[in-house]
C-alpha cells in the first residue's frame, strides 16, 4: 500500500511540475579560450539555481531563463571560473582561461603552505562536490561518502544499542580512530561514543559525520594520506575536510521523503540554506536549517526452535508454540527510528581589503528509538522471575498473568556542537590565521520496558521513585512515592559526554616564485565524562539489556596537549614541486611525539603528475580509551547475552592485572602515484599506498576464567559478577597497502545531450598483522591472547577487500539521469563461538543506484533516487580452512548448528552477530523537491 501511494505521488508531481516549464528569455553565446578557439563542454548555469546547459562542440550554448538579469557561471575542469552578468538577450562572446580547478589541486587540505599558483598535488586528493553528494540519493552524509569514495566504508552495526546513534566509518579499512575530520580546515570534535560491541570499529571512536546537513556543504576534501605531520593526532590513514558553503544568495528549499521497498523505514525531511550579504560587500552569512524524521525498518530472521531450546535449556515443544506465535522471536533489527534537528552557520566580516573576521558554528541534536533482543518466556522465565507475570501482562496460553516476554528499548539523545570564529590578515606579504574553536558530544540513554532481575523480590523492599536506598514499611507515610524494588521499569543509565577546546596560529608566506614557508602551533584541552546513571540502572547487575554507569566507573576526565610545526615548499624547476613539514607535540598524560612529512610531485609535459609522499604519523589514545569501565551485554555464542566487562587501564583491576597503560600508536606512511589529464574529457589517477602502524590500540576479546580458577583474573570476575572481561592495550603492529584508482570521462556529446563517466576503486592489497600479539603476562600464562581470530578479522577483513564505483550521468535539457554502481568486494569475519575451522565470507555484490532529475522551471527541482534498484541484499556462507571444516560443511545438523551459533538462533540471519558490507534493507525510494530561492 506504502509503495503504491509512493508511485502515486511520484506520477502526480510530475504531472504537476512538467507544465510549469515556461519559456521567458532564450541566452546564446560562445565561449572560447585566449586563443580564440572555441571551448566546448563548458558548464554555464543560472547561478544560485540548478538550470544549467553545457556548450556544444564550436563552443555555443544556449540557454532559457524565466527572466533578465541573471548572472550566468561558466565553469570547467582545468580553466578558471567565470560569473557574468546579463542584462540583455544579446548574442555573448565569453573568454575564459586556462587554470582554476586542476585534475589534483590543492585547496585545502594536504599543505600548509600557500599555493602560488595551480601547480599539480604531490598527495592524492578526492574533491566530491555538493551536487555529488546530493545525486547519491542518501539521507547522511557519511553514507553519501561511502557511495562516492571507493576507500570510504560505513555500515549499520547489527546490534543497535548506543551505536544506533553513530556508525563506525573508516578510510582504507583503518578504522574511525585513524581519520581526522576537519571543518573549514579546523579540527572538529570527537564523538562521546565508543564502539564495544563485537563488531567493525570496535575499540574505536569518531568524529559524528553523520550529523552534517549535506545541504550546508560546499565541497569535501578527502586526503588520502597520512597527514600528522600537518594536522596532529589521528591523520594516519587520512582527512576528511568539510567545506562549508559560501554563497551569500541563491539559497533553496528542499522537501524530502521516501520508504523502502518493504514499505517500512519512511523518511521525512525539510532543509532550507540561504545566505545574505553584510553591509555593501562587508561580508556574508549562510545558514542551513535541516529537519528529519525516519522510521523503523525492521529486518529479523526466522529463529531456529532446537538452537533455542539448546541454549537456554527450555522445552523444544514451549520453544516452538512460542515461535508458531512469533517466527522472529519477536526480535527488532535493522534501521532504529531517528529524528534529527541540524543548524549550522557560516559566515565572514571583511575588516579591510587585508583582513578579515570568520566564524561558523553547528548544533546537531538527534534522538534515536531502538531496541535489544526479546526476552523471550523461555529465556527470562516466571519460574525464575515470579515478578514478570505482573510486570509484562501478555497473551501465553499457560503463563501467569499471560507473561509472553518483553523487549527492552533503548532510546539515546545525541547532543553535537562545533564552533569556530578565527582571524586572517595580510600583514607585509605574511599571511596570519588565528582561531579558536571549540566543540562537544554528549550522548545519553534511557531503557524502557526492562527490569533489574538481580535485585531479591520481597514484599518488605521499597525504594523511591529513582530506586536510591530502601525503606521499612513501617516508614511509609500516606502519598509517598515508593515502589516495590522490582517494580522499576524505566532506567536512566547515564551516558558519555566529551568536548574540546582548540587555540591555532597559521603564519605563512611566499618568499619567492619558487619557495614559500609555513609555521604554526596549536593547543588543544580534551575533557571525557562517563555520567554516572541512578541506582537502579547498575545496582545488582544493572538494568536488564544495558546497564548504566556506575559511580565508581563514573568520572571526568581531562588533558591537554601543546604543538607546533614548520612546513616548506620548493619549486627547483618548472616542473617539480617538493613539501617538507615537521611537528612535535606533547601531551599532558603520554609525553612527547615527533613526526615528519617529505612529498614531492613532477609534471611531465603539463599533462602527467608523477608524485610520491614519505612521511611518519601517531596517534594518542583517546580519554575514552583510557578511562572507560563499564559491564557490557554481549552475545556470547550458544549461551545468550552475558554480562562481561571492561576494566579501563587506570584502574586498580588493571593494576592487579598488570595491564600497561597506553601509548601512543606510531605510523609509516609510503604513497606514490601516477595522474594526468590526456585531454580536456579524460583524465585519471593511480595511488599505491603503504601504512605501518607500531603499537596499534585495541579493545582486546573477551578474557575468561583461567584452568586454575584461583588467578587475579579469576578473583576480579567472581567479585564483579562478570563472565568475562576487556581492556585496552598496545597490541599490535599492522601492515596495510594498497592500490586508489580514479578514471572520469566527462562531456561526451551524445545525440542532444552530453554523458559522462567516472570509475573509482580501492583495492587492498595486504591489511594484517606484523609479528606476534604483544599480551599481557596474565593473559599469556592464562593460555588466552588479547586479540584472537574473531578480532583479527574485524580489524583486517570486516570491510571490503576492494570496492569499485562505475558512476554514469547523462543531461538532456532540463532532464539529468545519472546511474551508479558499487562492487562490494568480498568480507571475510571468523565469528566468536564458530569452529575454528570454518571461516564465514560476504559474497561480492553489485548495487545499483538511479537517479532522474527535473528541472521544471529555472528555479524547481524535481528528484527521484531508487537505491538499490534491483534489491541486491547481503549474502554470506561458510568456507572451509582446511580438510575437517569440508567434512563439517557435508554434514547439514553442524552447518545448521554454527549457522546458529553465529546468527544467534537465525535472528540476525542476513548479517550474522559480527556485520556485513553493505546495507540490508534492499531497495528504498527517495523523492526530493528543490526550489531555488
Amino acid at each position: 500500500m506504502k509503495q503504491k501511494n509512493l508511485f502515486k505521488l511520484l506520477t502526480i508531481s510530475f504531472l504537476l511540475f512538467l507544465p510549469l516549464s515556461l519559456v521567458a528569455q532564450t541566452i546564446k553565446g560562445k565561449v572560447t579560450d585566449a586563443s580564440g578557439e572555441a571551448i566546448p563542454f563548458i558548464n554555464v548555469v543560472v547561478k544560485g539555481t540548478t538550470n544549467g546547459t553545457t556548450t556544444n562542440d564550436t563552443g555555443e550554448f544556449t540557454i532559457t531563463v524565466k527572466q533578465l538579469p541573471v548572472k550566468l557561471t561558466f565553469s570547467s575542469i582545468g580553466y578558471t571560473t567565470k560569473t557574468i552578468d546579463v542584462t540583455n538577450a544579446s548574442f555573448l562572446n565569453v573568454t575564459i582561461l586556462e587554470g582554476g580547478e586542476s585534475l589534483n589541486e590543492i585547496v585545502v587540505t594536504g599543505s600548509r603552505t600557500p599555493v602560488r599558483s595551480n601547480t599539480k598535488s604531490p598527495l592524492p586528493i578526492d574533491i566530491v562536490s555538493a551536487k555529488d553528494l546530493v545525486s547519491t540519493g542518501q539521507t547522511t552524509f557519511d553514507k553519501a561518502l561511502q557511495f562516492k569514495i571507493p576507500s570510504f566504508n560505513t555500515v549499520q552495526t547489527p546490534v543497535n544499542d548506543a551505536t544506533s546513534l553513530l556508525d563506525p566509518y573508516e578510510i582504507r579499512n583503518m578504522g574511525p580512530s585513524r581519520t581526522l575530520i576537519l571543518i573549514n580546515g579546523k579540527r572538529k570534535n570527537l564523538s562521546a561514543l565508543l564502539y564495544t560491541q563485537t563488531s567493525p570499529g570496535r575499540g574505536e571512536t569518531g568524529s559524528d559525520i553523520s550529523g552534517i546537513p549535506v545541504d550546508a556543504i560546499k565541497t569535501v576534501e578527502v586526503l588520502r594520506d597520512g597527514a600528522s605531520a600537518q594536522y596532529g593526532s589521528d591523520a594516519i590513514a587520512g582527512v576528511i575536510n568539510i567545506i562549508l558553503k559560501d554563497n551569500p544568495d541563491g539559497g533553496s528549499a528542499t522537501l524530502r521523503t521516501g520508504l523502502t521497498s518493504a514499505g517500512d523505514g519512511e523518511m521525512f525531511g525539510v532543509s532550507v540554506n540561504n545566505g545574505t550579504t553584510i553591509g555593501e560587500d562587508k561580508g556574508f552569512v549562510n545558514y542551513t536549517v535541516d529537519f528529519s524524521k525516519t522510521s523503523l525498518a525492521n529486518r529479523p530472521g526466522t529463529v531456529d526452535a532446537a538452537g533455542e531450546a539448546a541454549d537456554f535449556g527450555a522445552s523444544l515443544a514451549d520453544v516452538q508454540e512460542f515461535l508458531r506465535r512469533r517466527p522472529d522471536a519477536g526480535n527488532i533489527n535493522g534501521s532504529p527510528e531517528t529524528a534529527a534537528a541540524k543548524f549550522l552557520v557560516n559566515g565572514q566580516y571583511n575588516l579591510s581589503k587585508e583582513s578579515n573576521l570568520y566564524f561558523n558554528a553547528a548544533f546537531i541534536n538527534k534522538k534515536v528509538n531502538s531496541f535489544a533482543n526479546y526476552r523471550t518466556p523461555y529465556w527470562r522465565t516466571v519460574t525464575a522471575f515470579p515478578y514478570l507475570a505482573d510486570f509484562f501482562p501478555g497473551n501465553h496460553p499457560t503463563n501467569a498473568g499471560g507473561y509472553d516476554g518483553y523487549v527492552p528499548t533503548f532510546e539515546g539523545d545525541l547532543n553535537d556542537y562545533n564552533a569556530t570564529v578565527g582571524f586572517k590578515s595580510v600583514i607585509n606579504d605574511w599571511n596570519i590565521d588565528a582561531s579558536f574553536t571549540t566543540g562537544g558530544n554528549s550522548q545519553t540513554y534511557k531503557v524502557n520496558n526492562s527490569h533489574n532481575r538481580n535485585v531479591v523480590y520481597s514484599p518488605s523492599t521499597w525504594v523511591d521513585a529513582n530506586g536510591n536506598g530502601v525503606v521499612d514499611t513501617g516508614e511509609i507515610t500516606e502519598g509517598a512515592e515508593l515502589y516495590r524494588a522490582n517494580s522499576k521499569k524505566s532506567f536512566d543509565p547515564g551516558g558519555t559526554r566529551f568536548s574540546h577546546n582548540v587555540g591555532n596560529i597559521d603564519i605563512s608566506k611566499i618568499l619567492s616564485d619558487d619557495l614559500s614557508f609555513a609555521f604554526g602551533t596549536e593547543f588543544r584541552y580534551e575533557t571525557f565524562e562517563v555520567v554516572e546513571g541512578e541506582l537502579a540502572s547498575y545496582d545488582g547487575g544493572g538494568a536488564d539489556s544495558f546497564a548504566g554507569n556506575s559511580p565508581e566507573n563514573s568520572g571526568v576526565f581531562t588533558r591537554y596537549n601543546f604543538g607546533g610545526y614548520a612546513s616548506l615548499n620548493w619549486n627547483p624547476t618548472e616542473n617539480l614541486t617538493l613539501d617538507g613539514t615537521i611537528r612535535s607535540e606533547n601531551y599532558s598524560d603520554f609525553g612527547n611525539a615527533f613526526v615528519w612529512k617529505a612529498s614531492g610531485a613532477y609534471t611531465i609535459n603539463d599533462k602527467y603528475t608523477l608524485r610520491t609522499s614519505l612521511s611518519t604519523g601517531f596517534r594518542a589514545p583517546t580519554l575514552h580509551q583510557i578511562y572507560t569501565q563499564k559491564a557490557q551485554y554481549s552475545f556470547v555464542p550458544g549461551q545468550g547475552i552475558q554480562v562481561g566487562g571492561l576494566v579501563n587501564n587506570v584502574s586498580s583491576q588493571a593494576g592487579l592485572l598488570g595491564i600497561p597503560k597506553l601509548k601512543e600508536e606510531t605510523s609509516t606512511n609510503f604513497t606514490l602515484g601516477f595522474g594526468g589529464k590526456v585531454n580536456r574529457n579524460l583524465s585519471f589517477t593511480v595511488d599505491y599506498y603503504s601504512i605501518n602502524v607500531e603499537d596499534r590500540i585495541v579493545l582486546s576479546t573477551e578474557i575468561g576464567a583461567s584452568a586454575a580458577g584461583n588467578t587475579a583474573l579469576d578473583q576480579i570476575l567472581t567479585s564483579n559478577n562478570l563472565s568475562d572481561l576487556s581492556f585496552f592495550v598496545n597490541a599490535l603492529d599492522t601492515k596495510t597497502s594498497g592500490l586508489d584508482v580514479v578514471l572520469t570521462y566527462d562531456k561526451l556529446a551524445v545525440g542532444n545531450g552530453t554523458l559522462g563517466f567516472n570509475l573509482s576503486g580501492n583495492y587492498t592489497i595486504q591489511n594484517e598483522r606484523d609479528g606476534a600479539v604483544k599480551n599481557p603476562a596474565i593473559v599469556a600464562a592464562a593460555g588466552q591472547s588479547v586479540v584472537n581470530a574473531t578480532q583479527e578479522a574485524l580489524f583486517f577483513t570486516s570491510r571490503p577487500q576492494t570496492k569499485w564505483i562505475l558512476g554514469t550521468t547523462y543531461d538532456l535539457g532540463k532532464w539529468g539521469l545519472s546511474l551508479n554502481n558499487t562492487y562490494f568486494g568480498k568480507t571475510t569475519f571468523k565469528q566468536q563461538g564458530m569452529s575454528s575451522d570454518l571461516r564465514t565470507e560476504f559474497t561480492p555484490k553489485i548495487v545499483t543506484d538511479l537517479g532522474i532529475n527535473f528541472n521544471a522551471t529555472d528555479k524547481l527541482t524535481l528528484a527521484l533516487n531508487i537505491n538499490n534498484l534491483f534489491n541486491i541484499l547481503p549474502e554470506w556462507s561458510f568456507k572451509a580452512e582446511n580438510a575437517a571444516g569440508t567434512a563439517l560443511l557435508a554434514d547439514p545438523a553442524q552447518v545448521k548448528n554454527q549457522s546458529n551459533l553465529i546468527t544467534f538462533n537465525q535472528r540476525y540471519s542476513q548479517m550474522t552477530y559480527d556485520g556485513y558490507h553493505f546495507s540490508q534493507l534492499g531497495t528504498m525510494f527517495n523523492l526530493s523537491l528543490n526550489y531555488q530561492f
